[in-house]
């Protein structure tokens, strides 16, 4: 079975190729924010190092979210129109779990203004407490949660993408046309437009 791995939820774009168990070819470099115009070279690379086309791969695994907004709705894009085009399935996955294969424990994204989106796993990536938009050092979540020297600019999260493969290779794929982002909180549009509801009323 050939699957490809998309994950451009943060800066570390990640693009995979998996051929019977094994990686073909993976790309796992911090793009900073230019995940727009490096997907699509970076994905034909991939292909092309791993000797396959697009239309060899058996199920398509993309990472929703949470995350950057613009990163997310980039690799969902390239991801759903693949799956729908050449009728690949497509399976969803969680940027937090990701982040967290490679040793368990708790994975975080600065989510800025003092939140964190944070989920904890244990070493099957089973959830311990479940992706979440929270405050930082949040007291209900902290019991869960662990901050202790994590520092935003410097960590880079060892994944294991064939551990992550192996747990949801036989989840029930979903539509093209219903996968959405799992952005875990409003866009900042739909922020203001809340806060502007409110304040008529």
């Amino acid at each position: 079975m050939k699957y490809l791995f998309i994950d451009s939820a943060t800066t570390n774009l990640v693009v995979a190729i998996i051929n019977d168990g094994k990686i073909a070819y993976i790309y796992d470099n911090n793009d900073n924010h230019d995940t727009s115009s490096k997907m699509m070279p970076v994905l034909a690379l991939a292909f092309d190092k791993a000797g396959f086309k697009p239309q060899d791969i058996d199920k398509i695994f993309v990472v929703t979210g949470p995350g950057s907004f613009t990163g997310i709705r980039v690799g969902l894009t390239v991801a759903k129109t693949m799956a729908y085009s050449l009728n690949i399935p497509i399976v969803p996955i969680s940027s937090l779990e990701v982040m967290a294969s490679g040793n368990g424990g708790t994975a975080l994204i600065n989510a800025r203004r003092g939140y964190v989106f944070a989920g904890t796993y244990d070493n099957d990536l089973n959830d311990i407490y479940p992706d979440s938009y929270v405050l930082m050092n949040d007291s209900l979540a902290k019991p869960y949660i662990s901050y202790d020297n994590f520092d935003f600019e410097t960590v880079k999260p060892n994944i294991d993408i064939l551990k992550v493969i192996i747990k949801h290779e036989n989840d029930k794929d979903v539509s093209p046309h219903t996968l959405k982002p799992n952005y875990l909180k409003l866009t900042e549009a739909e922020e203001k437009l809340k806060k502007h509801d409110r304040e008529s009323k």
